[in-house]
């Protein structure tokens, strides 16, 4: 074993009763473990290199705690002494490379590690994840799987009691396995595991964020960053807005929006957007779109698709409201966001 190590996470999970893997919970993995933590892991659970996901016992925690000690890996070893006497299913997924994952735990420690802003989106290979991720009924009781959720809902009613099915998902929310520090989620069930959440983040009852996805600092998210979306800091997204993301219509083109801008009440975003830029309520910029250029006196320049615009700072994205047209000028004024709400985020 030689050079840096991607990652590793003492995890504890669920599976189904044919023994699959529904989800796994990784309190603190570690990123770039040293090769020493590696050694004397090895000997414990036979590590042998590469990407692995290896099943451990309960009774294996002790000498795993003790590997943990010996290399002075507290952390590690405050969870492999908490987990002992569990009953319930244990996992050490080591990842040698940053390899696309082939297991479940793997793509649960991938994911953890978006949202716990060790890596930021796209900062990890997730390709083939989807194949890899069971579509589980999120309970009152934790995951359980489509195949056992009948008998469940049964033992549960036998016992006069409701299990309660929350959501039908490949992804958990992400509050059930992190909660980023300086944030505020109104509404849980509307951010997924996977997303990442920069410090100051506000997200609203409507705003939603999607894995792989999300904000890099200070943000107001009343609307909706889908799958791949990257916002920068201090930039707002308004009430019902929409980005395109390459789940939903933005193909190969990574949609993002830069600092300091500001996406209008119901807008929707197909292009990149760069720095102190401004998108009208209401109106939804494609690549495709036609938009007049605008000079500094309005007057008409030119025709332009917006996707040629792309990832160009201090624009202002507006429809004339006498013909209609799409037009584009520069955003001199630059929005100035609320600095009382960004303030108690």
């Amino acid at each position: 074993m030689s050079g840096n190590n991607f990652c590793l996470g003492l995890g504890i999970g669920t599976k189904s009763s044919k023994g699959d893997w529904l989800e796994v919970y990784y309190t603190k993995p570690v990123f770039e473990p040293c090769n020493s933590l590696i050694r004397a892991l090895a000997g414990v659970v036979g590590y042998e290199g590469g990407n692995q996901a290896i099943e451990i016992s309960s009774d294996q925690l002790a000498d795993l705690s003790k590997a943990f000690g010996a290399v002075n890996a507290q952390d590690q070893q405050e969870i492999a002494e908490a987990l002992q006497g569990t009953e319930q299913p244990l996992v050490l997924c080591i990842l040698q490379d940053d390899d696309k994952p082939a297991s479940t735990p793997e793509v649960y420690l991938k994911l953890t590690l978006i949202s716990q802003r060790i890596v930021q989106p796209h900062g990890t290979n997730l390709d083939g994840m989807f194949g890899l991720l069971p579509n589980v009924a999120w309970t009152n009781e934790g995951a359980v799987s489509l195949e056992d959720l009948p008998m469940r809902q049964l033992q549960a009613r036998a016992q006069g009691k409701l299990l309660d099915v929350h959501s039908v998902d490949k992804f958990p929310k992400m509050a059930n396995y992190v909660v980023p520090a300086g944030t505020r989620i109104a509404a849980t069930s509307r951010v997924r595991l996977g997303a990442h959440l920069g410090e100051g983040t506000t997200i609203m009852h409507e705003g939603f964020v999607n894995f792989n996805a999300g904000t890099l600092g200070t943000s107001m998210v009343e609307g909706r960053i889908s799958a791949g979306v990257v916002v920068g800091e201090g930039s707002d997204l308004g009430g019902g807005c929409s980005t395109m993301g390459t789940l939903s219509g933005g193909n190969n083109v990574v949609i993002s929006v830069g600092e300091g801008c500001l996406l209008g009440a119901n807008a929707g975003l197909g292009i990149p957007l760069g720095d102190r830029c401004t998108v009208e309520a209401g109106l939804y910029v494609t690549g495709g779109s036609k938009v007049m250029v605008l000079d500094d006196q309005n007057q008409e320049v030119e025709v332009v698709k917006a996707g040629d615009l792309a990832g160009q700072t201090d624009l202002l994205f507006r429809r004339n409201s006498q013909t209609g047209r799409i037009e584009v000028k520069t955003n001199k004024s630059a929005i100035q966001l609320n600095e009382e709400l960004h303030a108690n985020n």
